[in-house]
Order: C-alpha cells, then sequence, then structure tokens
C-alpha cells in the first residue's frame, strides 16, 4: 500500500467524513418523504448548500443558515463553543459571497452554568465580526446544555457548491497565524486577531464573487480541506485530482492532523484557469496563505496526490457523501440535490 492509499483508508474512517457522511442519509430521507421527491426540495433552496439561498425579487439573495455543537464541547469549551457557534456561521454567510445581517441563539442549561459562559463567548464573536445577535430562545432548566446559532445574510452574487466545472483549478485559502485550541482539532486564528483584520480577510469572499472572480466555493469545516472539496466537487457533478502536499499548513504540523483540522479562516475556492493570478493576489496581500492544491476533472472520481503516489479517494458514482445515494445502475441518475446549511465546525 503506497502513502497516498493510506492517506485515503485514514481520511475515509475520520471522524469528520463519517459525520459528513450523516447528511446524505437525512437528505435522502427527506426527498423521499417530500411530495415530489428530491425535486420539491431543491426548488425550496435552489442554490443551498452552505446555507439556503432566497431570491429576494431584487436581483440578490437572502442567506439563512444554522449551526449545533456537539455537547462535549460546550462542557469542556463553553466560551470557545459560543464564540465558534457565531464565527462559523458568519464563514457559511461568506462562503456564499454575502455578508451576515444578524443571528439568533437558541440555548438550553442548567442555570447560568454553562449559559453564562456561552453567551460571553457569543457576544465577544458578534463583536468581533460585527454582526448583531438579536434574538432567540433561552432553557436554563434543562439537565444537558445544548446551542444552536442561527443567522441570516444577504449576497448581491453567489458563490455556490454547484459552480465547480472541469478545467477549474481548486484553490485553498487558510489563516495560519493561529494555534490549536486543544484539545479539540480546532485551528484557531480568530479570537486573538484584530477585529478589523477579521472582517477584512473575510470580505474578499464577496468581492470575490461581486467581481466575476470566482463562482464556486465552500469554507472548510469539520470535514477538513480534502473533505470540503468532496462536498463541493459532488454538488457540482465533477471529480478532481488533489495533491495535499501542496495545501498550506502551519509549520511543525504533521499532514495527518491538519487534514482532520477545522480552521476558523479556512475556504476550498474552484476557480477559472484565466483567474488564478488575481486570486492568489487577493489573499496574499492580506497575508493569508493561498494556493493551487488539485485541477478540477469530468469524471466523478477524486484522486490523491501524496508522497509521490496516487490512490483514488471516492468515486460519486458508486458512492454518495452528501448528496443523495446513487440510483441503480440502470435509472437515470438525477441532478444533485441542493443541501441547505451542510453542518459545520462542531456540528453533530
Amino acid at each position: 500500500m503506497n502513502a497516498a492509499q493510506r492517506l485515503c483508508e485514514d481520511l475515509r474512517a475520520s471522524r469528520g467524513f463519517t459525520h459528513k457522511r450523516d447528511i446524505s442519509d437525512i437528505v435522502t430521507a427527506l426527498g423521499q418523504a417530500l411530495p415530489g421527491g428530491s425535486a420539491a426540495l431543491a426548488q425550496a433552496v435552489p442554490n443551498g448548500d452552505d446555507c439556503a439561498a432566497i431570491a429576494d425579487g431584487l436581483g440578490g439573495y437572502l442567506l439563512f443558515a444554522i449551526e449545533g455543537l456537539v455537547e462535549d464541547f460546550i462542557l469542556k469549551m463553553p466560551w470557545f463553543a459560543g464564540y465558534s457557534a457565531v464565527m462559523v456561521n458568519v464563514s457559511d454567510i461568506y462562503a456564499m459571497g454575502g455578508r451576515p445581517t444578524a443571528v439568533v441563539n437558541a440555548l438550553w442549561s442548567k442555570g447560568m452554568d454553562p449559559a453564562g459562559e456561552m453567551l460571553r463567548g457569543m457576544a465577544a464573536a458578534s463583536a468581533a465580526y460585527g454582526v448583531p445577535i438579536v434574538g432567540g430562545h433561552s432553557n436554563n432548566q434543562s439537565e444537558r446544555p445544548q446551542l444552536a446559532v442561527a443567522i441570516l445574510g444577504r449576497a448581491n452574487k453567489l458563490l455556490t457548491s454547484f459552480n465547480a466545472r472541469p478545467g477549474d483549478r481548486l484553490v485553498m485559502a487558510v489563516d495560519l497565524r493561529g494555534a490549536y485550541q486543544a484539545p479539540f482539532p480546532y485551528w484557531n486564528a480568530s479570537t486573538t486577531a484584530p477585529s478589523v483584520r477579521l472582517r477584512g480577510d473575510m470580505e474578499l469572499l464577496p468581492q470575490l464573487a461581486e467581481t466575476g472572480l470566482c463562482d464556486a466555493a465552500k469554507d472548510i469545516s469539520m470535514a477538513g480541506a480534502v473533505g470540503t472539496a468532496l462536498m463541493l466537487l459532488e454538488c457540482s457533478q465533477v471529480g478532481a485530482d488533489i495533491d495535499v502536499d501542496a495545501m498550506p499548513r502551519p509549520d511543525g504540523v504533521p499532514l495527518s492532523r491538519w487534514l482532520a483540522s477545522f480552521p476558523s479562516y479556512g475556504f476550498m475556492l474552484s476557480v477559472r484557469p484565466e483567474c488564478i493570478g488575481e486570486v492568489l493576489q487577493r489573499f496574499a496581500a492580506r497575508d493569508l496563505a493561498c494556493a493551487v492544491v488539485g485541477s478540477v476533472t469530468a469524471g466523478r472520481q477524486v484522486h490523491l496526490q501524496h508522497a509521490g503516489s496516487q490512490a483514488l479517494l471516492w468515486d460519486f458514482a458508486q458512492e454518495a457523501f452528501i448528496c443523495e445515494a446513487p440510483a441503480p445502475p440502470a435509472a437515470e441518475r438525477a441532478a444533485p440535490t441542493a443541501i441547505a446549511a451542510a453542518h459545520h465546525t462542531a456540528s453533530a
């Protein structure tokens, strides 16, 4: 077994991949339950992926997303859990080419412990990203702490997971000016950064959409950089050759750890070749690491290149990742379902 094959096996067995694959079960079941099947779901959110995108009648789109956090994260790091709940929703909006408007939360706790710390974390992220908390739901009589945060935003032009094309270059952009939030695999480049810088870095995404430099993107979630690329490629009905050794990563961090990490600022983009130079320059101008890490192909397979070897990671024709399960070979394959608010950093 070569190095690329071992890496593929490790990724397929990882917690991040397992949680993302749950989305396929949910989407398939929902499509079966809806009158008209998955087509009805696609009509409800015709451009949905990181967020649901709803035409606003004025030439733009309302964006709507929600994130839920796992209980062990809340218990061990209630402040950072609250901060992250806002941060990941903000990232979802920008990943779609939008700008956030406001957030609301649903919070369960036994009194104000850990509710108080979660609220302080949410307030800190609200101030850092300039996104107000405008309401929500609370229950301080719960035996177990839980937290979910929803966000509203707006986009003039969309970045979506459905626009990657054969011949595009896969680009990874990430903020390496951070550190791990142990014991979790969260690369935190947000809580110690100046607010002005955070907002300016995020603003790059809608600018890319509005200038026509990019129309396909996804923020890097708990599936890691490779898993996020899989979601983008599957929705666009394409494949790719991905060079994991070309992915920007912090000095001294092993590749296996980095590929399982959630960065507070990280995006995978599918960019036309003629726009690559300008896209890379815009991220570099803000001291953000950015590199071409692969090429989009017309097939439905994703291959990884690592340490001079190559291996097949995924074949979407044989196995779904987050979309509906493939139809039997004799049936005509349907277009991929638009998926609203695919779960993120601390999602269950």
